[in-house]
């Protein structure tokens, strides 16, 4: 039987024995003035600028077994899943749970309620009524969406620009006040 040893050609020495290999040629120092003679910088080129990382926004949230007063206010979205007594204001999202319940103002960029809500939504760019939510409070919103089964006892104020509608509340505060002046007047 005969041993293959692919290298046997290449290597003539017995078993064990190493060859040594062949000496590098010895490469001359040059002086290091004359390694840097002809270097020119490169050009720099401007930085292009990097958007800056969002941050991305948490969400808090208040388990189905907690009862808590008090008030919430940050950047992050908020979850009611349990009772909270007071006043919300995030500039995140607030969901509010099927059995969940809210007694307070709501300020939030979008909220979306399938529990209870008792007190008015003052400022939100989206306001979402699931069919098992109930509102009692006045709402004030870039857009609504009610699904069939919900239910609301309050003012609702919707589609507005921000401008206009505070113009309008400010124009109809001076018109009562008129009115009322003059009513006034005609009395005495």
């Amino acid at each position: 039987m005969a041993i293959f040893q692919p290298n046997s050609a290449k290597n003539p020495l017995p078993f064990g024995e190493q060859s040594t290999p062949p000496a590098q040629p010895v490469r001359e120092a040059t002086p290091a003035v004359a390694d840097f003679a002809d270097f020119t910088p490169p050009t720099a080129q401007p930085a292009t600028p990097r958007p800056a990382p969002q941050p991305e926004a948490k969400e808090s949230v208040i388990a189905a077994d907690l009862t808590i007063e008090g008030k919430i206010e940050g950047t992050g979205h908020v979850r009611i899943a349990g009772k909270f007594k007071g006043d919300v204001n995030v500039q995140g999202d607030l969901t509010i749970e099927n059995g969940a319940k809210l007694n307070g103002g709501v300020r939030a960029k979008k909220v979306t309620v399938a529990g209870e809500l008792e007190g008015n939504i003052e400022s939100a760019s989206n306001v979402e009524l699931l069919p098992s939510s109930l509102l009692i409070g006045d709402l004030k919103a870039g857009s609504l969406t009610v699904s069939a089964g919900a239910r609301i006892r309050g003012h609702v104020e919707c589609g507005w620009p921000e401008k206009e509608s505070t113009s309008t509340k400010s124009n109809g505060k001076a018109s009562a006040a008129k009115a009322e002046s003059e009513e006034a007047t005609s009395i005495q």
